[in-house]
């Protein structure tokens, strides 16, 4: 066990999505951001769904794939410091269930989104746009990897 830390381990980014009740959590929190967003009385209801999946991709990317290190004062030395979170999370093991988990949640919306807007080309263009964004950088082949120098410090 490390001394003056309260877990013990070395780097808890690594286990987080691993936590009891976080996947319900997280499946109640969009719950709970589409009803907020369909208590709005102007928006319709294929654009309460669009921008339920934009809003969703836009803040997992920015939590998963732009914020790098660690909250906490681990004893890795920075190791983890140049790591984003997906590349933190289960020690860097590509397809563990936390993983998968996260790599389906945003296909589920997706599909949900564009049977609700009726396939809308507009909706349509704008979902496919935000999906990808979110999924391209799940894949094993961009562990690690910064495109065109993005997020490289």
């Amino acid at each position: 066990m490390n001394v003056g830390v309260a877990h013990s381990e070395v780097n808890p980014n690594t286990r987080v999505m691993n936590s009891r009740g976080i996947w319900l959590a997280y499946v109640i929190s969009v719950g709970v951001l589409h009803v907020v967003l369909l208590s709005i009385p102007f928006f319709s209801v294929p654009v309460v769904w669009t921008l339920t999946n934009v809003i969703h991709n836009l803040v997992m990317y920015l939590l998963l794939h732009t914020v790098k290190g660690t909250p906490f004062e681990t004893p890795d030395q920075g190791k983890d410091r140049l790591l984003t979170h997906w590349e933190q999370i289960d020690y860097g093991t590509q397809c563990t269930s936390s993983r998968k988990f996260l790599s389906i949640s945003p296909v589920v919306l997706y599909l949900l989104t564009s049977f609700y807007t009726k396939y809308d080309p507009v909706h349509f263009v704008v979902n496919t746009a935000s999906l990808l964004s979110v999924l391209l950088p799940k894949l094993p082949q961009f562990h690690g990897v910064r495109v065109f120098g993005i997020n490289k410090y």
